[in-house]
């Protein structure tokens, strides 16, 4: 078996290739490619495993994306997708061939993480991936999407509630193309564990929407000026309105468009798809039992480079670790030091007694902020060598607020 890259020339053999890997079928291509899912394809950063005799069996993928990390710092994090094998070549070794394969070539340019979003759990961990981010879907059903009045006075809840000074402005999606992509690429830097939207994924409408052109409404908001600082993408069927995600960096225009798509006359309930962890919305309603919850987790992280991924990101605390690292599926083991000093970090090989050992997809899991530490601990896959280490770990790994990431790829 060839594990090779594709070229422009095998769009179709790589596209068909995958389809039949899902047991699919392509679908028809729009004018200029747009509104497909993998209209936004980068040729030269796929695989194509090929037999003996020259039959395409398998394919893996990857995006060029930017990663935020906690401290608000931006990072190349390439996107794992586009992964299938065909049926009648499955437990044959393609995919870990492949796997192996493009996390080399992921090294040989430079890259010290990636990520992808798993389609079955079991798979990813094997290759050194873990569950960095998580997502909620909140359900209201309509006669209960009462808010109530904020208890604290000059909160962002109560700004909303109470005084908000902006507009909210209804839209069809073909109508406010650059709104959203401007408005995106402001929240997606400042919240870890958000990915960029390259602006081509919004010209080819790749992706699901409201990067797609599929058919939606979406409630713009405006500020005192007149300038777009948020918006909700919502569909409504069979008296179910769902919101695809509502971007802003304010929570008081968060609560605001909220309370446009809850206010939403003939609906029996109202879902938003993709909150992140620890949301206030569920605390902002009246009745704290009308939303009902349910979790899943989102973004995975596989490092590449251990110490270039911890000098990368910002912390918020300081102290000492010394971490035992193994990665089983690249067949390597590294122990560092880690020391972090006003938000800087310093990631060293040292031969120190560990803190903590741990695999490299449990180092990836913890590494956004959005699994403790002490989690793993308790769940028997990190090792603490001494009291006191996993508090300090989860002291450290922190961030400024929960990692979420809404984009889909």
């Amino acid at each position: 078996m060839e594990i090779r890259p594709t070229t422009d020339k095998d769009l179709d053999v790589f596209v068909d290739t995958l389809h039949a890997a899902f047991g699919q079928f392509p679908e028809t291509p729009a004018e200029g490619g747009g509104g497909l899912w993998w209209s936004a394809l980068e040729m030269d950063r796929n695989l194509l495993a090929m037999t003996a005799d020259g039959r395409p069996v398998g394919t893996a993928g990857a995006y060029s994306f930017e990663l935020t990390l906690p401290g608000e710092i931006l990072v190349p994090a390439p996107g794992v997708s586009f992964v299938g094998v065909l049926p009648s070549h499955r437990r044959r070794g393609v995919l870990r061939a492949m796997m192996r394969h493009q996390l080399a070539e992921l090294r040989a340019r430079g890259e010290f993480l990636s990520v992808l979003l798993a389609s079955e759990a079991p798979i990813y961990g094997r290759f050194g991936y873990g569950p960095a981010t998580y997502a909620q879907r909140l359900t209201v059903p309509r006669h209960q999407a009462a808010f109530a009045l904020p208890r604290a006075r000059g909160t962002a809840g109560a700004a909303a509630t109470e005084s908000d000074t902006g507009s909210v402005e209804l839209l069809r999606r073909a109508e406010c193309d650059g709104i959203l992509e401007e408005v995106y690429d402001r929240y997606r830097r400042t919240q870890p564990g958000a990915l960029s939207r390259p602006h081509r994924w919004w010209a080819l409408g790749a992706g699901r929407p409201p990067v797609s052109p599929a058919p939606r409404y979406v409630a713009v908001h405006r500020d005192a000026d007149g300038v777009p600082d948020g918006y909700a993408g919502y569909s409504v069927e069979s008296g179910t309105l769902t919101v695809d995600e509502i971007i802003t960096t304010d929570d008081s225009v968060f609560t605001a468009l909220a309370r446009f798509v809850l206010g939403h006359d003939l609906v029996t309930q109202v879902v938003f798809k993709n909150l992140p962890p620890e949301h206030p919305l569920r605390w902002q309603l009246a009745d704290f039992r009308a939303g009902r919850v349910s979790d899943d987790d989102w973004l995975w992280v596989r490092l590449l480079d251990v110490p270039r991924a911890l000098t990368a990101r910002g912390w918020f605390a300081d102290g000492q670790l010394v971490l035992d690292v193994d990665d089983p599926f690249l067949g390597e083991h590294g122990r560092y030091l880690l020391t972090v000093r006003g938000g800087k970090a310093e990631c060293v090989p040292t031969d120190r007694e560990p803190d903590l050992s741990l695999d490299v997809s449990d180092l990836g899991a913890v590494y956004l902020g959005g699994t403790t530490p002490s989690t793993l601990v308790r769940a028997g896959h990190i090792r603490a060598h001494r009291p006191g280490a996993a508090a300090l770990a989860d002291a450290l790994f922190r961030a400024e607020r929960p990692p979420h990431c809404l984009h889909w790829f």
